[in-house]
C-alpha cells in the first residue's frame, strides 16, 4: 500500500544505502523501492527484525533486504537476504529518513486557513476560529468545534463531531466518529535511539486510522504510528485523558477508562475493557474479551477471555487472594 500522506523520495541502490550506515558493500546491488515493517513488506523493500518476538512474521515477510543480527537471520526467508547490523532499529530510523525526509518533524502547518474561506462551509457546522490545512477531506453532516485546527493530511468520514480545540494530522477518520474537546491526534510518536552523545528520533510515516462509530474522549492523545499504522477499531468508546502511542492496534467493541496508558505496538483484541489509570507496556499482545482492573500494571500478554488485576497485573483471583485488604470495607 502506497503511503498516503508522506512523500517515498526512493527508490535508491542497497549500496546507496548501506553506505550511509557505515556497513559493507553488497554484491546484490538492486534498486529498494521502501522500507517497511514485517508484515507489509513486498519484493524489493528493506526492512528490519531485531527481537525473537517477531519470529513468526520474520518467516513470512515478503521483503528483499532485512537489517538483523546474526543471531536472527536465521529465521529470515531464503530469499530475504540479510544486512548484519549492531544496531538494528538505529540503522532502520536512518534509511527510513532517506526515504521519507519529511516525516521527521511536526512543525505547525503553515498551510492553514480560515474555515470561511474554503469550500468546507458549505456542508460542515463550525464553530469560531476553526482552521483547515492541505488535503484534507471532510463529510457530511459533520461538526468542528471552536479554535480546533484540521492540518495537513487529513480525511474525515459522515456524521463526525469534532470538539473544540482539537488538532488533527495525518490522520483517516471514518464515519460516526466523535472527538470531544482538547485531543491531538496523529502528531508523531514518541520515538528515541541514543546515539553517541545525541538522541536520534525516529521518523514516523505511518497514519491514524479511527474506524466506525467510535468516541474518543476530552484531552486524550492519540500518536500516528512509525512504520505501520496506529488503529482504533470500529465501536470502541475511549474515555478522557488517554494516551495511545505510536503503532497501537486496538480492536473493535472495546472500552477503556480515563487516564489508561498504552506504550507503543502494543495489540489490544475485541472486546476488551480496561479500568482507570492502567497501563499496559510496549509489544504485548491483549486477546479477546480480556478484563483489566483499574490501576494495573501489565508487563506481559494475556491470553483471550482473562480477567486481570494489579501490578504486574495477574489473574484477579490470586490478586485478591493475596490482598484480602482490598476487599474489606475501610
Amino acid at each position: 500500500m502506497k503511503n498516503p500522506f508522506f512523500k517515498n523520495t526512493g527508490p535508491y541502490s542497497l549500496n546507496f544505502l548501506l553506505k550511509n550506515l557505515n556497513l559493507k558493500s553488497s554484491e546484490f546491488d538492486d534498486q529498494v523501492t521502501d522500507v517497511k515493517d514485517l508484515n507489509s513488506s513486498q519484493h524489493k523493500n528493506i526492512t528490519f527484525f531485531h527481537s525473537k518476538k517477531y519470529a513468526d512474521q520474520a518467516k513470512t515477510t515478503k521483503a528483499s533486504y532485512c537489517i538483523t543480527t546474526e543471531k536472527l537471520k536465521s529465521h529470515l526467508p531464503k530469499k530475504c537476504i540479510s544486512i548484519i547490523s549492531e544496531k538494528v532499529l538505529l540503522d532502520t530510523a536512518v534509511i527510513t529518513k532517506i526515504f521519507y525526509p519529511d516525516s521527521v518533524t511536526d512543525d505547525f502547518d503553515n498551510t492553514v486557513e480560515d474555515i470561511n474561506t474554503t469550500n468546507f462551509k458549505k456542508n460542515v457546522k463550525f464553530g469560531k476560529n476553526v482552521l483547515i490545512g492541505q488535503n484534507v477531506k471532510i463529510g457530511s453532516n459533520c461538526l468542528i468545534g471552536h479554535n480546533s485546527i484540521i492540518e495537513k493530511n487529513v480525511s474525515i468520514g459522515d456524521n463526525c463531531s469534532i470538539g473544540s480545540n482539537v488538532i488533527i494530522r495525518n490522520s483517516l477518520i471514518k464515519n460516526n466518529v466523535h472527538i470531544l474537546d482538547g485531543c491531538v491526534i496523529g502528531k508523531k510518536g514518541f520515538g528515541f535511539f541514543p546515539d553517541k552523545n545525541s538522541n536520534f528520533r525516529y521518523p514516523q510515516i505511518g497514519v491514524v486510522i479511527i474506524n466506525d462509530n467510535t468516541e474518543i474522549g476530552c484531552g486524550s492523545t492519540i500518536d500516528r504510528g512509525s512504520l505501520s499504522n496506529t488503529i482504533i477499531g470500529k465501536n470502541t468508546y475511549l474515555d478522557n485523558q488517554i494516551h495511545i502511542a505510536h503503532n497501537v492496534k486496538i480492536g473493535e467493541n472495546c472500552i477503556i477508562a480515563g487516564q489508561v496508558g498504552f506504550a507503543g505496538s502494543s495489540t489490544l483484541g475485541n472486546n476488551v475493557m480496561i479500568g482507570g489509570q492502567a497501563g499496559v507496556s510496549g509489544h504485548l499482545k491483549i486477546g479477546n474479551n480480556v478484563q483489566i482492573g483499574g490501576g494495573s500494571g501489565v508487563i506481559k500478554n494475556i491470553p483471550d477471555n482473562c480477567r486481570v488485576m494489579g501490578y504486574p497485573a495477574q489473574n484477579i483471583k490470586n490478586f485478591l487472594r493475596e490482598n484480602k485488604w482490598y476487599t474489606k470495607p475501610l
